[in-house]
């Protein structure tokens, strides 16, 4: 599999949107090698994770063509994930789709918001060859030879978000973000379903900072947790390729800054456009 990590900022972006403080002051000085939009993961230019607002800029940045996109896993219905808004123009005069059916997959939040940004202006013939598929939490299911296993986030009460495991032959890839520390029985069910990730992304959103146990996100130590309990239940080994991401800007997530955590706990800090092979 190629995985491609093209937005690797939290819900803000960095330097953050509306943010004059001196880390996102510092970043926009520095230019766009320090610039991180909103989180996006593309596996072999045909399966993304998430869809966010600059979907389509991240196409054009990285060559990249939406008509190949076959589906879409979405974790869960926050807008810097998922920009619904986008999908009225796969189609009728706006564009000629090459690939002619989208799958998007979510939770019952995702497909509500699928619905409520999409219902005033999609045209039929571009609903016809989109089709929404709602996911729960605990299912093992297979999108066009990618085996994939959806465990639940701890991400907030409102809705099940959901944390990916994506597998093609027999490379595992495992997408934990956005989310707190993962309870051990959503852990468990990954190791109880043949889950072997020689990738795993971690959300860093705090790098050095950590939430506790109720917070709606990670920072290294909290990683540094998970991953430990996944080495002892053999879903990940020694070998496995650490990766942190999705970075707030309260973070300070410059490159220089990063690579003091890269090298003291043994991760590889994801930037936009980076890529890996497995």
């Amino acid at each position: 599999m190629k995985i491609k990590f093209l937005g690797t900022g939290a819900a803000e972006g960095v330097p953050a949107m509306f943010c004059g403080c001196a880390y996102c002051n510092a970043i926009r000085k520095a230019g766009k090698k320090e610039f991180r939009t909103r989180t996006q993961i593309l596996i072999d230019g045909v399966l993304s994770v998430d869809f966010p607002p600059e979907a389509y800029v991240n196409s054009l940045r990285y060559g990249y063509n939406l008509t190949n996109l076959k589906n879409i896993l979405v974790t869960h219905s926050h807008q810097d994930h998922f920009f619904a808004h986008d999908f009225i123009l796969r189609g009728y005069k706006y564009a000629v789709v090459a690939e002619p059916v989208l799958g998007i997959y979510g939770n019952s939040a995702v497909a509500e918001i699928f619905k409520e940004c999409t219902s005033h202006e999609m045209k039929p013939e571009v609903a016809a060859n989109i089709k929404f598929k709602e996911i729960q939490p605990y299912s093992v299911f297979n999108i066009d030879g990618y085996k994939v296993i959806a465990i639940p986030a701890n991400h907030g009460k409102i809705e099940e978000c959901l944390l990916y495991y994506i597998e093609k032959n027999g490379k595992g890839y495992l997408h934990l973000h956005d989310t707190g520390i993962i309870s051990d029985e959503a852990l468990g069910f990954l190791a109880e379903n043949g889950a072997k990730a020689q990738a795993v992304a971690y959300d860093c959103t705090f790098v050095e900072n950590s939430g506790g146990a109720s917070a709606r996100h990670m920072g290294i130590d909290d990683v540094m947790l998970v991953n430990d309990k996944l080495l002892n239940l053999g879903v990940i080994d020694f070998k496995t390729k650490k990766i942190i991401t999705h970075f707030s800007h309260n973070a300070n997530p410059t490159r220089a800054h990063l690579k003091k955590i890269e090298k003291q706990f043994g991760v590889t800090a994801a930037f936009d456009g980076m890529e890996i092979n497995l």
